[in-house]
């Protein structure tokens, strides 16, 4: 690869420094020191690869004190800093950087581009905000942190879900051609800043590296931010490049190939396993199938501890208010026991249905228990799924007289008997209606 140098192309002294800061700055951003990368590639199984594994593979950022903690970014700083020093202490002739920018142009374009696809995907596919649970769409608006209420307001319109997904990907597209860099980032900056925004205005855990993403798009967008100014707002004449590729050698037709590997595996590949992970249904609940023809929500009727009965009531703790038999093996209850509130701070697409707790995390008002269940004796055994109250456990017998009643009686987490009678509601819910009819068809309720 050989450069067409432009008269007048020498870098001031300004420009050297602040290059050798940058580029430094970004190579420990971008490529991978930290052993955790490592651990998580050689747990991939090539053979049965899944989109949660290329997923991870392209959320890295470096940690040195702690996942997603600012102060990574100071220590990164401070490398920066000092290896820009010595580097301008050793390197006193150079005139320019131009080609060692180029390259690391390419390497910004493309780590920004697999942040990008990787979340554009699982938008796109609606999975990164499902559709409400029935104990969501059952929780007093009050009793949701602020994340939360934004991950609901986002689930339920999933088309629209869909077209930020797009958005994402095609910015994330068109950063792999050198030629189409500036208009991405033109369309990545205000998305990914308002993603930004977004989280810290609603509490959310994802602030650092959307920022992180961000000031990757600000840096590629610096090198034509002059010439568009001129071009756009001045309506001047503007420079060519100061730097443009040649590709003569033989040997560096292997770019291509890296290339088209890379669109395979991190567009294609990804694409699919995404989607099919879509059709199995959304990460964030758990899979295993419920207690059959039990979803739904139920009003608790009669309830009794000890034998003794307690009259309905909001202000109890104790008394049971209703009930939720969810479609995958959860069971939650109202009450109004506290709940020490459980916290998502990052995305996270886990293998275990314990670990999925989406439903849950910054809740209040209900107490979710995950279930296994004996139909030899009809036993049900709770365990609530909050890792704050994770030593409560329920085994409750139940019996069926109809197909809208539960009668249920057994051992509650304080070791208390417990007695309830549980009748179905019949609801209808305009999330999942608007899903089967349309927006636009009438919903009869």
């Amino acid at each position: 690869m050989s450069n067409q140098p432009n008269v007048g192309s020498a870098w001031s002294n300004l420009e050297k420094n602040a290059f050798r800061f940058f580029s430094i700055f970004f190579f420990i951003q971008v490529l991978p020191f930290d052993s955790r990368f490592f651990q998580q590639l050689v747990s991939v199984d090539l053979f049965s690869i899944s989109y949660r594994d290329i997923f991870y593979l392209s959320r890295y950022s470096p940690s040195f004190v702690g996942h997603d903690n600012p102060l990574n970014w100071l220590i990164v700083g401070v490398l920066a800093g000092i290896g820009a020093i010595v580097w301008a202490k050793v390197d006193t002739t150079s005139t320019d950087y131009n080609k060692l920018y180029y390259w690391l142009r390419v390497l910004l374009r493309y780590r920004l581009a697999i942040g990008l696809i990787a979340y554009g995907f699982i938008k796109l596919f609606p999975l990164q905000a499902p559709l409400p649970s029935i104990s969501n769409l059952n929780t007093n608006y009050g009793d949701f942190s602020a994340w939360k209420l934004f991950s609901l307001g986002l689930g339920v319109v999933p088309n629209y879900q869909s077209f930020l997904g797009l958005v994402e990907i095609i910015g994330g597209l068109l950063l792999l051609n050198r030629k189409t860099t500036t208009i991405a980032t033109l369309i990545i900056i205000p998305f990914t800043g308002n993603v930004f925004v977004s989280n810290i205005a609603y509490e959310g855990g994802e602030y650092i590296y959307s920022f992180y993403l961000v000031s990757i798009a600000l840096f590629l967008f610096a090198y034509d931010a002059l010439r568009v100014f001129n071009l756009v707002s001045l309506e001047l004449p503007t420079a060519p490049h100061r730097f443009q590729p040649v590709f003569s050698e033989q040997w560096q037709k292997a770019r291509l190939t890296l290339k088209t590997t890379f669109i395979f595996f991190f567009v294609i590949l990804y694409g699919y396993k995404t989607y099919a992970g879509y059709k199995e249904g959304p990460y964030q609940f758990p899979q295993k199938a419920g207690l059959p023809r039990a979803e739904g929500i139920y009003n608790v009727s009669v309830f009794a501890v000890n034998d003794s009965i307690l009259p309905y009531s909001k202000t109890d703790s104790t008394r049971w208010q209703d009930v939720v038999f969810e479609q995958w093996n959860t069971i939650s209850i109202r009450s109004n026991r506290p709940v020490k509130i459980a916290h998502t701070k990052t995305e996270e697409i886990f293998q275990n249905d314990s670990d999925r707790s989406y439903e849950y995390a910054g809740s209040l008002g209900r107490h979710y228990y995950s279930y296994e269940w004996n139909t030899s004796n009809n036993v049900l055994y709770l365990k609530n799924r909050n890792p704050n109250h994770s030593n409560e456990s329920l085994t409750l017998h139940f019996t069926q007289p109809n197909d809208s009643t539960f009668v249920l009686k057994g051992i509650n987490e304080k070791r208390d008997s417990v007695y309830a009678i549980l009748n179905k509601i019949n609801k209808k819910y305009l999330t999942f209606e608007a899903q089967k009819t349309g927006r636009r068809r009438g919903l009869k309720l």
